[in-house]
């Protein structure tokens, strides 16, 4: 009974107790950036539906304007037709000779046929070679017309082949060691897994995996998936084929203008097309473990971390094969990294150049630039203005790079005839 009149009694004192609750406290609106807020994934979600919506029709228009422009059939009649036309093609053949001497070279090494020395010529003669060989062909045939691509597909051999031969250095000095002349060659663990063990990873079928993998760094046995998932596959599968046929392909054939050309867009899908879709792509058909190919790169605060963090694979490399050996050898990190930088402008300029059969350094120079740029920023630009800086690097840079080349080879090949 007392219960219930102080129910009655609560009740009926309950709305002028109301009156003198306060419904206002001391904070922040959550766009603000000091309310710590940090859930935007409604906004995101947002985005991208209007990023859908607003490119539909353009996916649309490109179908109806240009149809399907990557004809496999074609492709296919087109090399059959005149194969010495395709020197990618070509490339991919003659490529196959370099793979079996580094592979000779290894086994004959590890049989002690070879001694380190003479395995150590043979490796640099076939790398040497490797990197002249297509870039001679192409300035000394004028009718052959090389791509960018093919030759990026030099560079990554090379790395491959560089790879492959220091990581069989220090296995094959232990394997000497304690195995010498007889060793286990290959293991089978619990579950089934095969693991491969010095010398039996001298095989084609090993050789050919790390070639085909989605890395440049060698090892004797890299992390394996459990199986194929088809529907992962596939979906990599369709990226690659939409963005390349209906996006990339367009864009490039609608901007012949060298200002209207959206350099910093085609690079970004390019991106995703390449070390998302396509590596992806590569490996889940191989089981290849591990996926990290990229990094938050559009967070870099520092153009240091957008260099460690965008190209995982050729980062490793770097820092295996070159930033350390050299830390160990006695140099500083600044020379170290100089270093790096010089051998990254290098290729850029062999990847450019090359091809344009016109050497004017600024891919190279582009390069280079990057030292003093990653001091001032690191130096004197933090947070949201380090990173706004990285990003005006991206999209100014390279369209101005890109600029400087359609120019001199305007100038080279088209100025005396408009004249």
């Amino acid at each position: 009974m007392p219960h219930n009149i102080l129910y009655l009694i609560c009740s009926l004192l309950r709305p002028f107790i109301c009156c003198f609750s306060s419904c206002h406290k001391t904070q922040e609106s959550l766009l603000s950036s000091s309310s710590g807020y940090k859930n935007y994934r409604g906004i995101f979600n947002w985005c991208v539906v209007m990023l859908v919506l607003s490119n539909a029709r353009l996916f649309l228009e490109n179908l109806l304007k240009y149809g399907v422009l990557v004809d496999p059939v074609q492709v296919v009649s087109l090399f059959l037709k005149n194969p010495y036309s395709w020197p990618a093609a070509c490339l991919v053949i003659v490529s196959n000779v370099f793979i079996l001497v580094a592979l000779y070279t290894e086994r004959q090494l590890s049989k002690g046929s070879f001694s380190e020395l003479v395995g150590f010529l043979f490796h640099c003669i076939n790398l040497t070679i490797m990197l002249t060989f297509p870039a001679a062909v192409v300035l000394m045939v004028p009718s052959l017309t090389p791509g960018k691509m093919c030759f990026m597909g030099v560079i990554i051999l090379s790395l491959h082949m560089h790879s492959l031969q220091q990581r069989q250095i220090p296995v094959r000095f232990y394997y000497k060691l304690w195995f010498f002349p007889t060793g286990p060659s290959e293991q089978h663990l619990n579950g089934g897994d095969r693991k491969v063990c010095y010398p039996g990873n001298l095989t084609i079928r090993d050789m050919y995996y790390f070639v085909f993998a989605p890395t440049v760094c060698y090892e004797l046995n890299f992390p394996r998936s459990a199986k194929v998932r088809m529907s992962f596959l596939l979906r990599r599968l369709f990226e690659m084929v939409r963005e390349d046929e209906y996006w990339m392909i367009p864009i490039i054939q609608s901007s012949m203008k060298p200002l209207e050309v959206p350099n910093h867009l085609i690079w970004l899908i390019f991106f995703y097309w390449f070390f998302h879709s396509s590596m992806n792509f590569t490996a889940e058909l191989l089981c290849f473990g591990d996926r990290q190919f990229y990094k938050d790169w559009w967070n870099s605060e520092t153009v240091t971390y957008f260099w460690q963090n965008w190209n995982i694979p050729v980062h490793k490399w770097c820092l295996r094969h070159f930033y350390k050996p050299m830390l160990r050898r006695g140099f500083s990190k600044i020379v170290s990294q100089s270093a790096v930088f010089f051998l990254s402008a290098f290729f850029h300029e062999y990847l450019v150049s090359v091809p344009l059969r016109m050497f004017r350094l600024w891919a190279f120079m582009a390069m280079m630039a990057q030292l003093p740029l990653a001091w001032f920023v690191g130096r004197f630009l933090r947070g949201d203005y380090g990173n706004a800086a990285v990003w005006m690097s991206l999209i100014i840079g390279q369209p101005i790079a890109v600029l400087m080349y359609v120019h001199d080879y305007y100038v080279l090949h088209y100025r005396q005839e408009v004249e």
